[in-house]
């Protein structure tokens, strides 16, 4: 193995839930995650991450859906989201890259009104990923992301 290539990325998630009748709330706390070993002729290998989960409810009259976005001064590394498990209300996006300062971006959609309080839950897939090119946590510093997510109507 070689471990030039070090990344720390460590994740704080703040929720905005403006509506009283929209809940969401993140599980598993705050994140770090570390690329240190690639195979000798090829990248760094990607670092997953399913240690957090995504709780939220839709109880009033329209449709919603759930966005992320992220805020990470100086961001020198990739990290990705994707909401995994089974989502008994509403329909995952593909997998989301987390860029510093990107607009809110379709996380989970189709968030369908119930008739009582129903708790949905997906599991939060993080990758990290890191390539020779991008340098290392050692030379430019760790990117720390605060990654939010916002349940609005569609």
């Amino acid at each position: 193995m070689f471990t030039k290539p070090y990344m720390l990325v460590w994740a704080f998630f703040l929720l905005v839930g403006p509506v009283q009748s929209l809940f969401a709330q993140i599980s598993g706390g705050d994140q770090l995650m570390t690329v240190t070993t690639a195979v000798i002729g090829s990248e760094p290998v990607a670092v997953t991450n399913t240690l957090t989960t995504l709780t939220y409810s839709r109880v009033s009259g329209q449709l919603s859906k759930i966005t992320v976005t992220t805020v990470c001064l100086g961001q020198h590394f990739t990290l990705r989201v994707l909401a995994t498990g089974t989502l008994t209300n509403g329909t995952a996006a593909p997998q989301v890259t987390l860029t510093n300062g990107m607009a809110a971006t379709d996380f989970i959609r189709d968030i369908l009104k119930t008739g009582q309080k129903d708790n949905n839950t997906a599991t939060l897939q993080y990758t990290a990923s890191s390539t020779f090119a991008q340098g290392n946590s050692a030379e430019l510093g760790d990117d720390v992301h605060t990654v939010s997510y916002t349940i609005v109507a569609q």
